[in-house]
């Protein structure tokens, strides 16, 4: 990290963490100058699920909740950007202060309860986006008080194909009292039959990834993997936050109600994401996210079984300049290591990750 990012880290790091989040979002919309650049390499580049990855290095769901500023997010150099989680209707979340940093363990708990502006104020900003090049996916949500959730996502589906260049399904947050409770065998089936059907019925047909919990037993993920394989979903995001808590060095916040994410939450996440790539088979796209904070927790998620990875609290602790360092200590490690490209790499570690226990 540059000196410079070191000061800004520590001048926002003066502010709470949802002030501070507030001020890297104007920034964004303002033009935050990018220190160096992110490398083009062909060796980089991923084809998934019909469309054209740049990287494999995406923003995940929960910083850009509005869709705001993906495009400012792809400058940084991220070679996908996905905003959310948007529910139908605004809503506030829960209470504040619902943010808490645990710097000492590059960790960030967050109870925010799906807080965002609604369908159409999203819907009105990815309209204005359209034709501008760079992949953009939308994560939708159910309102807390929703009489039907899976009315909410077949919403939610309805509103953003045309506009999205995938769709996620989230219902893995554990900040939405009951709402894990649709990762479960009989509730997940109709809710992702509910929502490819409104995907077939919508003028586009974006690609549909379904965005689990680090949180689930053996048990839990062969029936995931089962209703995914039966409805033809096209891709996984393991993982979401977790309500575990693992040995942390922080004590001030360790423990605050909501879900952890960070550097701790790595180890559980990848985990997850081997079983479920043994579960699923070769051909499923995956999408791992849960700890990544550099290039090497980066590739191992690939090796993993990732075909792309997500990162979050990783720029908090790293800076608007990190989706840079990553790529181009990821060229490096390829070149070192002879590798043609990341595709190569992929499930080069699945046994050892899928073979540990949750």
């Amino acid at each position: 990290m540059s000196v410079f990012d070191k000061i800004s880290r520590r001048l926002l790091f003066t502010l709470d963490p949802e002030t501070a989040h507030g001020l890297s979002i104007a920034a964004l919309r303002c033009g935050l100058p990018v220190a160096a650049k992110a490398p083009a390499d062909e060796r980089l580049k991923v084809e998934l699920c019909g469309l054209r990855f740049s990287n494999p290095l995406g923003m995940a769901a929960g910083y850009d909740k509005n869709a705001e500023v993906p495009d400012g997010l792809l400058q940084l150099g991220f070679g996908f950007a996905e905003v959310g989680t948007v529910t139908p209707l605004p809503q506030s979340g829960n209470p504040k202060p619902r943010i808490f940093r645990l710097a000492r363990d590059e960790a960030v708990i967050n109870r925010l309860g799906f807080n965002n502006e609604g369908h159409e104020a999203a819907a009105q900003r990815l309209t204005a986006r359209k034709g501008r090049v760079g992949i953009v996916g939308v994560n939708i949500g159910a309102n807390k008080d929703s009489a039907d959730r899976i009315a909410d996502y077949e919403k939610g589906v309805a509103r953003f194909a045309a506009l999205a260049s995938y769709l996620t399904v989230n219902i893995s947050s554990p900040n939405t009292p009951g709402l894990r409770n649709m990762q479960a065998r009989a509730q997940l089936g109709e809710l992702l039959s509910r929502v490819m059907a409104a995907r077939e019925a919508a003028s586009m047909r974006p690609p549909v990834f379904l965005k689990i919990a680090p949180d689930l037993v053996e048990g839990e993920l062969e029936d995931i993997a089962a209703e995914i394989t039966d409805k033809r979903i096209e891709g996984l995001i393991v993982s979401n936050t977790t309500i575990a808590r693992p040995s942390l060095a922080a004590t001030a916040h360790a423990k605050e109600t909501g879900g952890l994410s960070g550097k701790p939450l790595f180890e559980r996440s990848t985990t997850v994401l081997a079983k479920m790539r043994k579960l699923l088979g070769p051909d499923m796209a995956i999408i791992g996210v849960g700890g990544v904070r550099d290039a090497a927790t980066a590739l191992e998620k690939i090796r993993a079984g990732a075909d792309l990875v997500q990162l979050y609290t990783g720029l908090i602790y790293g800076g608007p300049a990190l989706p840079g360092r990553i790529l181009r200590d990821m060229v490096r490690m390829l070149e070192r290591e002879r590798v043609a490209s990341l595709r190569s790499l992929r499930d080069s570690r699945l046994a050892d990750w899928a073979t540990k226990r949750l």
